[in-house]
């Protein structure tokens, strides 16, 4: 495959307008990509209408499985007005690419397609098996991930290494995880020259906001690498009108776990606390949860994650770092398969992730696909060598 079909491959998916939904749009031009190749074995797996997942399953099925992982969805534009770019034209200045998912994370995504596409045009043997795992939903809550890992489609993974816009200059082994929770408190209306008829929601849901900080305050673990436990109420509301005592009031915020704290002892913490508070007179809490995601531990000396160090240092010609990551990704899901296997995030980026005028470097681009069809057949001698030692 010429560098022009490689860079034409990355513009088409820019051109697909996957905003956090339309995610088959992506999985049926990818799945077009591998058509032409029998021994590719090709699977939509639906989340929802209009969101299907895409693992696609190529080389020696006798041989260990290394997953390569991306997400087909990307972050709304925002005012498009103010690009400078159109945000799905995908095109190309001064050896950049622009638009929505360039860096986050279609060219990730794209590379690894790539990487496969070649071994199979190429004719390359493999040791073993590669697994495409296209996820859905990912900027909102991993749920492609944990469809796929419901599945059972991570179950026999001997590695993961998920495209994530690391920079090709570190290989991420550790995440914080992430709980993202609502609280809702109800009350009774009441006009409020006569507030003895009512039951005011926002005072109640202010005795929850009040306890909370100091509960989660005395959770002091550091981690050397992710740091502490983070917590932000972010969005309040409640109230109808000034006149009047609210009967509803809600509030959100977000944590960033460590591993030194899974999620369920969170969890314990704040349904004790509204189960404590509900027992007073007048108050009716009610905690939920959207899509938490657990910690990733990880090892910085585990065989991947110094392999991927290596191969990175030897094809990009840089000192690569190893590092941890602020943000959750897709590996908390998969990591919860039957099979025990290191997930690690490294992939093409730049620091417009998100941003008005996002892109990525064409060179970074190219040299990602270097990186990965390196890095593949490493990880499999690495494998077949501790196989032999033991």
């Amino acid at each position: 495959m010429t560098p022009q079909q490689k860079i034409e491959i990355l513009q088409t998916l820019i051109h697909i307008k996957s905003v956090n939904a339309h995610e088959t749009d992506v999985a049926d031009y990818l799945a077009s990509l591998f058509a032409p190749y029998p021994q590719a074995q090709i699977e939509k797996v639906p989340f929802a209408p209009g969101r299907d997942n895409l693992v696609v399953t190529i080389g020696n099925p006798a041989g260990p499985q290394l997953g390569l992982s991306g997400h087909m969805d990307v972050v709304a534009a925002g005012d498009e007005t103010a690009w400078t770019h159109p945000p799905f034209g995908g095109e190309i200045v001064d050896g950049r690419l622009f638009g929505r998912g360039a860096s986050d994370m279609k060219s990730g995504l794209a590379a690894i397609v790539i990487t496969m596409l070649e071994f199979l045009e190429q004719g390359t043997p493999l040791a073993g098996s590669l697994r495409l795992l296209a996820t859905v939903g990912e900027e909102t809550g991993e749920y492609g991930a944990a469809t796929l890992t419901d599945a059972g489609y991570a179950d026999h993974l001997a590695g993961l290494i998920i495209a994530e816009p690391s920079g090709l200059d570190q290989v991420v082994y550790t995440a914080r995880g992430v709980i993202d929770y609502k609280v809702v408190s109800t009350g009774v209306a009441s006009h409020s020259a006569q507030p003895e008829n009512g039951v005011n929601a926002i005072d109640n849901l202010m005795e929850f906001y009040n306890a909370v900080g100091p509960l989660m305050a005395k959770y002091t673990k550091t981690d050397p690498v992710l740091g502490g436990l983070l917590h932000n109420v972010d969005l309040i509301s409640g109230g109808e009108q000034v006149n009047s005592i609210p009967a509803h009031a809600e509030l959100m915020a977000n944590m960033r776990t460590i591993p030194a704290y899974p999620n369920q002892i969170i969890y314990d913490e704040l349904e004790a606390l509204i189960d404590r508070l509900n027992q007073e007179p007048g108050v009716q809490l009610e905690l939920s949860y959207s899509y938490p995601e657990e910690a990733i531990p990880g090892d910085p000396q585990a065989p991947l994650v110094q392999l991927a160090k290596q191969i990175s240092d030897d094809v990009c010609q840089h000192e690569t770092q190893i590092v941890g990551s602020g943000g959750a990704n897709d590996g908390a899901e998969f990591l919860r398969a039957k099979a025990d296997f290191t997930s690690i995030e490294i992939g093409p980026g730049s620091d417009t992730s998100h941003q008005v005028d996002e892109y990525i470097e064409l060179d970074d681009y190219l040299q990602a696909i270097a990186f990965y069809e390196t890095l593949v057949p490493a990880f499999f001698a690495q494998i077949g060598q501790s196989s032999k030692r033991q």
